[in-house]
């Protein structure tokens, strides 16, 4: 409970209680001109962008919304803060309303802000262009603004009280890494004054230090692991989908994921009695993708583990991720004579040093062949400025770009833009055999079109003295006095 005294001298007379409704003050009106004129009630060096914003895009029904955010303001670091406002105690969803408005404005472009900014204070009188509005804003935040920031909002709820229902859901929101603070409007009389308090109830600086820190490290690990389990269990089918992996292709087991320091010693003894316990062979099959070698018989990943588990520790084990178990093996079949190893995948994508992927487990293997996420533009300027009567490989190409072969591989094998994908060839110098053209009327093959650009192949290979290394590839998009 909260008391205020009027002091004179050793006086001290309580003052009355009270609230906006009873002093018959509005939300609008009042309360939430107190804030805009007092905006470090909502944090540290808050600038108010502006107030009552309804302009948001259409909704789904073709009608533009009409809910209206009390106040937008942003902070130092450029970072958005959202208010609701209640000038009694809180609705039971203050906090859906306010989340909803935050996912709204974490589209705000620095464009967005600046047109709001200047509608606002042309609004107030004070009638600004879209530059000076631009101005303020960036006076404000500095020279480092950075529109990622502008994508997690916090968030200010104000009310007179709060009911169990919204701290409760905030208290966890805020453990979930969502910044939410509560702040507790007061009204007070004295004598014919009123006199307003702002204080904020939630995190106390106690909670931010001792509750909230734990609780949003512990949420972050949380998500960590369930990203990583995501990323286990689609492994195999990234690989199979990429062509990674040939059939027959060797995985030696290395317990990994879900068993003790002592457990894993025990397998390794019990796997060292019989070499063939501690080997697979890969199978492109999404289901069960090995088969082991100690009984012939086809698992998944996890299947396996749990099946040695039972023989080697006699017990079942749960949350074995077994996809971090398998890792490619060294001793691998030689595919089609290459002397480097290279191997051909399903969709006609080929590795061709398999010395970068020994020891990878499936889990790393498909991360080989994520691409997504890649500007793949240095590529394409090379394929574009790699000249007729050239050729390179897919290594001199990963080397120069950064990359690695199999990523590289697995975009030529998707890309319908690639300028010339036919001059890249293995590292023995020999086409792939499982080359598609993008165009699938073509019927011509490789070696008939690098012949017709003046590459001959000599028993299926190209003139070595034709092809482009890293070296020169490093500076081909820039540079076309190639020899």
């Amino acid at each position: 409970m909260e008391h205020l005294f009027v002091v004179d001298q050793t006086t001290a007379t309580p003052a009355k209680s009270t609230d906006l409704p009873t002093e018959k003050l509005l939300e609008r009106a009042h309360l939430q001109e107190w804030v805009i004129a007092n905006p470090h009630v909502l944090g540290d060096d808050v600038l108010i962008i502006t107030s009552e914003y309804d302009r948001w895009a259409a909704d789904t029904d073709g009608a533009p919304a009409r809910d209206r955010l009390d106040i937008l303001g942003i902070d130092r670091s450029g970072r958005l803060v959202v208010a609701e406002l209640k000038r009694a105690s809180a609705e039971r969803d203050i906090h859906l309303q306010a989340i909803t408005y935050a996912a709204l404005v974490s589209r705000f472009t620095l464009d967005t802000l600046t047109s709001a900014h200047r509608d606002f204070l042309t609004q107030r009188g004070q009638p600004v262009d879209l530059d000076t509005a631009r101005a303020r804003v960036l006076d404000h935040v500095g020279d480092d603004f950075d529109p990622d920031i502008l994508r997690r909002p916090r968030l200010v709820l104000l009310a007179s009280s709060f009911p169990k229902q919204v701290t409760h859901t905030v208290v966890w929101l805020s453990e979930m890494n969502l910044d939410i603070d509560l702040v507790q409007v007061s009204l007070w009389r004295v004598g014919q004054q009123l006199v307003a308090g702002f204080t904020k109830v939630y995190p106390t600086p106690q909670a931010e230090e001792f509750t909230l820190a734990p609780a949003r490290e512990e949420a972050a690990t949380v998500v960590a692991k369930a990203q990583q389990r995501s990323r286990a269990q689609n492994a195999v089918h990234t690989i199979v989908a990429a062509g990674l992996l040939p059939d027959g292709a060797v995985l030696q087991m290395s317990p990994a994921h879900g068993v003790t320091d002592a457990q894993r010693a025990t397998i390794t003894t019990w796997a060292s009695d019989d070499p063939h316990r501690a080997r697979a062979v890969w199978v492109n099959n999404t289901a069960k993708p090995l088969r082991w070698e100690a009984d012939g018989q086809a698992y998944s990943p996890t299947g396996l583990a749990q099946q040695i588990c039972r023989q080697a520790l006699d017990r079942d084990l749960d949350g074995i991720q077994g996809t971090t178990w398998w890792t490619l093996a060294p001793d691998q079949p030689i595919a089609d004579g290459n002397a480097e190893g290279g191997t051909q995948g399903t969709t006609g994508d080929w590795v061709n040093d398999w010395s970068q992927l020994i020891g990878k487990d499936l889990v790393a293997l498909a991360g080989e062949t994520r691409d997504e996420g890649r500007d793949w533009s240095d590529l394409h300027a090379i394929l574009a400025a790699l000249p007729t009567g050239h050729w390179t490989t897919y290594g001199d190409i990963a080397a120069a770009i950064g990359s690695h072969a199999v990523p590289v591989g697995t975009h030529l094998a998707r890309c319908t833009t690639c300028t010339a994908p036919w001059r890249v060839l293995r590292a023995d110098a020999t086409p792939s055999p499982g080359f598609r053209w993008s165009d699938p009327t073509r019927t011509d093959t490789v070696a008939e079109v690098l012949a017709g650009e003046g590459i001959h192949l000599t028993n299926g290979r190209a003139n070595p003295t034709q092809r482009l290394t890293t070296t020169q590839l490093r500076t081909l998009a820039d540079r076309h006095d190639l020899p």
